[in-house]
């Protein structure tokens, strides 16, 4: 392996530590967090990254569960379930066709979405006085699979959505966590079916899984409480980064 190929593979270890992170902190974010570090800096193809965002995620998802019980309210997931599968294969198939047809407009894309998370995230939503119905769940889950079908990236839709229903919010993570996780199963399918998963993301994706185990433990263990206000402020200050340097390339493009 050359000095390039290293500081490439480098680089995006360095890329999953952060996303990690914030994922442990938030319950949401690693794959947008991942995507948009890793496309700012060029390191791998959108597509590549977006599968072992997928693999990492669920990986993620495994760790947590396993260290946390799980108590989902799945009153509140199942509306969405159904609609976030269909999107997620609505977005599968248009990141083959754009990926091997239009690069650039997949990283405006992503650039986009990048910036609209970040924007959802600023926003100080008033909380709900009693939770949505399930027609509000299903719309939302449709565009948060379609996102994750896309991207990896379920989260901005649902997470704002979600975290706006008077629920505790550490059950809101909870359901946060495993519905993304369903959701990156059947992207996982969907992309081992179609050939889509290159050996490049089955690379970068056992290179990482250390990495998420080990940011995991160590945060289990030992991260000091930290503010929801601060790790906000964090994650939209490096969505706004990454999403606007995407956007501003695609446009001089």
């Amino acid at each position: 392996m050359s000095l390039h190929e290293l500081g490439i593979y480098g680089g995006f270890i360095a890329c999953v530590a952060l996303a990690t992170c914030i994922q442990n902190l938030t319950g949401f974010a690693f794959s947008l967090v991942l995507l948009g570090l890793v496309a700012l800096f060029d390191l791998v193809p959108v597509i590549d990254a977006a599968n072992a965002a997928t693999v990492l995620t669920l990986v993620n998802a495994a760790s947590f569960f396993r260290m946390n019980r799980l108590q989902p309210e799945w009153r509140v997931i199942k509306p969405s379930l159904l609609p976030s599968l269909v999107g997620v294969a609505i977005g599968v198939a248009l990141l083959a066709w754009l990926s091997g047809n239009a690069v650039q407009v997949l990283r405006g894309l992503l650039g986009l979405a990048i910036v609209g998370c970040a924007v959802l995230l600023m926003l100080d939503a008033k909380p709900r006085r009693s939770v949505s119905g399930a027609p509000a769940f299903a719309a939302v889950g449709l565009a948060s699979g379609l996102m994750g079908g896309l991207f990896s990236s379920a989260g901005p839709p649902m997470v704002y959505h979600m975290y706006r229903q008077p629920l505790p919010r550490e059950l809101v993570k909870q359901c946060l966590i495993l519905m993304f996780a369903i959701n990156q199963v059947l992207r996982l399918l969907l992309v081992l079916l179609s050939g889509h998963f290159s050996w490049k993301s089955a690379l970068l994706s056992a290179g990482a899984l250390p990495v998420v185990h080990g940011v995991g433990w160590l945060q289990h263990r030992y991260m000091p409480p930290v503010s929801a206000a601060a790790v906000r402020r964090v994650v939209c200050v490096l969505l706004l980064l990454s999403g606007g340097s995407l956007l501003l390339s695609f446009l001089r493009a």
